[in-house]
């Protein structure tokens, strides 16, 4: 009897079952992926940010709100796309706006990448992956997707640029037209 209980253990441990009994471990169903469109409410969030604050976008209501989602900290896009909107920032702060870059890093590796950047904006950290779930950037690798986000005053989406392209370096330049383009208001 000995020598067979390893061999109905390891059948069990490949199978999951005893007899006909439901598996004790089951894979969860799959969430379906949300699709945001032009018009719909912007998910709030409460995130933290690269210097020390905490932001909520229902806190930003009356402003306009850019949250640019990217892939991984101190990786070459991430590094270009980070340095062209801290390059355009003198154009994007003319309007009447907040704007973020976003991933699931962790804070410390954020803050890493925004120091060495020298980043003159705020990067969020979302790291149990709750707003970016919300948001539906994250791809099958669990990391978010470069997509942009334009965030009207009143909560609602005005725009989403799922084509950012890391590898042209005037992201913020592209950034600045679209407020334009989208009416944003100036300062």
């Amino acid at each position: 009897m000995l020598k067979s209980f390893p061999i109905a253990l390891a059948c069990v441990a490949l199978t999951g079952t005893i007899a006909g009994q439901t598996p004790a471990v089951q894979t969860p169903p799959t969430v379906p992926a949300v699709e945001l469109k032009v018009g719909d409410p912007a998910p709030d969030f409460t995130l933290p940010g690269t210097d020390g604050k905490t932001y909520q976008l229902s806190k930003l209501r009356g402003k306009t709100v850019v949250l640019a989602w990217y892939p991984a900290a101190l990786t070459q896009g991430c590094t270009l796309e980070c340095r062209s909107i801290r390059d355009n920032s003198e154009t994007i702060t003319k309007f009447d706006v907040a704007y973020f870059m976003a991933s699931v890093d962790t804070q410390e590796k954020n803050k890493q990448f925004a120091d060495q950047e020298q980043a003159n904006f705020p990067m969020l950290s979302d790291t149990d992956k709750k707003v970016g779930t919300a948001y539906g950037v994250l791809n099958a690798r669990g990391i978010a997707n470069r997509w942009t986000f334009y965030i009207g005053p009143d909560g609602k989406i005005l725009f989403i640029d799922k084509n950012v392209n890391p590898t042209v370096a005037n992201a913020g330049q592209i950034l600045a037209a679209k407020l334009q383009e989208l009416g944003v208001k100036r300062k």
